[in-house]
């Protein structure tokens, strides 16, 4: 399929460009909400998992994002992680004395810009940079309820924002 990706109902919600002809009426609704982080990862992966849920917009996330938000969790923890044995190694952990004597960049350095490649894209598909936050407006509830134009923009077919609530 060429052209952009289809954007959810739910960000059109969001963004309030919904129109009933670009809706796909049939879209798969997530009923259930994301919880708590997963036993198996690390506990600064958690950290950054409740981070996320805590501070992502209203009803954007479901249990069905659970999986990118870990792979993001996971990326994050390790990132702090690499970034902070750098940092305590000053300047000098940024560089490194190879066996032949020859100096070059740490091995970190690189896990720590492949990482951030990586969360650049997770944050991007699941909208955590600012730009896609200033993308998002989400106008408040009595101008939705009294909006004359709702049957036209199709909103009167389409479940109200708090679609994942379970």
């Amino acid at each position: 399929m060429a052209g952009r990706k289809p954007l959810p109902l739910a960000i059109k919600q969001i963004k309030g460009t919904v129109q009933k002809c670009r809706s796909n009426p049939h879209e798969p609704w997530p009923t259930t909400a994301l919880c708590t982080p997963p036993d198996y990862i690390s506990d600064v992966a958690k950290e950054e998992w409740n981070y996320a849920v805590a501070n992502s917009p209203p009803d954007l996330l479901s249990a069905l994002d659970g999986a990118v938000l870990e792979r993001w969790a996971n990326c994050s923890g390790l990132y702090r992680e690499a970034l902070a044995k750098i940092n305590r190694a000053g300047v000098s952990g940024m560089i490194i004395k190879t066996p032949s004597g020859i100096l070059r960049r740490s091995p970190l350095m690189d896990v720590i810009r492949e990482l951030a490649m990586e969360m650049k894209v997770y944050e991007t598909e699941m909208g955590f940079t600012p730009a896609a936050c200033s993308r998002i407006s989400v106008p408040n509830e009595s101008a939705r309820d009294n909006d004359p134009w709702a049957d036209i923009a199709g909103r009167c077919r389409c479940q109200p924002l708090g679609i994942f609530q379970g």
